[in-house]
């Protein structure tokens, strides 16, 4: 085989011709080191040989991980939400431990694989590692296709996985939780007498809805339809910050979570309540209001939509005045509302499409809990009036 082969310390390099610089007429020639064997160097040598051949073979561009990543998540972040953008940073911030200011073309497979074992080895959980690599494979699949790189480090890279405990398989199918029907009634009943203002509208809300906090937030006059009863959900609400005027509106994450539901009709004398309050507060702010139409407004900035760390506070008040359990979340009173459903006798494609799931493993869970109980009671009712006989 043509070339020069060498060794360099403990690893081997390769130097061979790759053709005339085509201004000078000089002999261009290419380099690379860091091989453990004078074989692999040559297999190395070959497979760039036959590129030259080919007519395939281009330059890797010298540039360092940070600066290419830079440039990717700009060009990425033009077709995803900001929330999705922020996770994207967190996943190359912790790519930049490892690769800051390497070279792409310097970053090996092994290289690589060593850096998710290591996250592993750090604690980093199992997801977090594979959303890190799935960063880093949109990275380096784009360098790739730039020709900026002739393979991808990431390609058969392996999250570590975590040995499985007792433990764990035991809390594999644990039910989340949530209120029983008494515990609803005694935590609304709460909202009511005891609430703050707002409180009991927006539990109820939640509670008898199944929407999501975020998407209780952004809700607007126009959402809502009176006649037929009905609550149409087309946004989310975003504010990592927890900033009230620094909020986002974005589109919800998935087609499925776009709807409309139908809620019983002290929701709606709730939300029309809220509503006509808000007509007076525009009144008497209507300088400074933040007119948007929104329904559930916060009282320091009138007008501007209220946050979901706001409404988690206001939850934990409630439940601790109730007695009740204070690990509750606004999310529990989702749950809350698929096993009233559940037990009211509704499918679980029909309590799906109005949750705005296309599927979801922890709304089966609580509904098979829910329907579980409800068959042996019934069976057990059967047994009784056999007995009887």
């Amino acid at each position: 085989m043509q070339g020069h082969f060498y060794k360099r310390g403990t690893t081997w390099t390769y130097l061979i011709d790759i053709g005339k610089n085509p201004t000078t007429g000089d002999r261009k020639q290419k380099s690379k080191g860091g091989f453990k064997t004078k074989k692999e160097a040559q297999l190395a040598a070959a497979a760039l040989q036959k590129d030259l051949g080919d007519g395939t073979y281009f330059e890797e561009r010298d540039i360092v991980f940070k600066s290419f990543a830079i440039e990717w998540l700009a060009g990425y972040s033009d077709s995803v939400k900001g929330s999705t953008v922020r996770v994207r940073e967190h996943e190359i911030g912790c790519l930049n431990h490892y690769f800051k200011e390497l070279n792409l073309n310097s970053i090996t497979k092994r290289a690589y694989q060593n850096a998710l074992t290591d996250m592993k080895k750090r604690g980093y959980a199992e997801n977090t590692i594979s959303g890190v690599h799935g960063t880093a494979r949109m990275i380096f699949k784009k360098a790739v296709e730039f020709d900026m790189l002739k393979v991808d480090p990431t390609q058969y890279a392996k999250v570590p996985k975590t040995q499985q405990t007792v433990e764990d398989i035991e809390n594999k199918d644990a039910i989340p939780k949530y209120l029983e029907k008494q515990e609803l009634a005694l935590f609304l009943k709460t909202a009511q007498e005891k609430g703050l203002a707002g409180d009991y509208e927006i539990f109820l809300t939640l509670a008898y809805s199944g929407i999501r906090a975020g998407e209780m937030c952004p809700l607007k006059n126009s959402d809502i339809n009176t006649t037929d009863s009905t609550i149409s959900i087309t946004k989310t609400y975003y504010n990592p910050t927890n900033s009230i005027v620094n909020y986002r509106l974005q589109t919800p994450k998935t087609k499925s979570s776009i709807r409309t539901i139908e809620v019983d009709a002290i929701v709606i004398k709730a939300l029309e309540k809220l509503i006509a309050q808000e007509k007076a507060v525009k009144m008497l702010h209507r300088k400074t209001y933040y007119d948007k139409g929104f329904i559930f407004t916060s009282s320091k900035y009138p007008g501007y939509p209220t946050y979901i760390k706001f409404i988690e506070s206001r939850m934990l008040r409630i439940l601790t005045l109730a007695g009740l359990n204070k690990e509750l979340t606004p999310h529990s009173l989702r749950h809350t509302h698929t096993s009233l459903l559940a037990e009211a006798g509704a499918s679980l494609e029909a309590i799906m499409e109005r949750l705005g799931h296309s599927d979801d493993d922890v709304t089966k869970r609580v509904y098979l809990h829910v329907t579980q109980t409800v068959k042996k009671e019934t069976s057990q009712k059967f047994s009784k009036l056999m007995e009887s006989l």
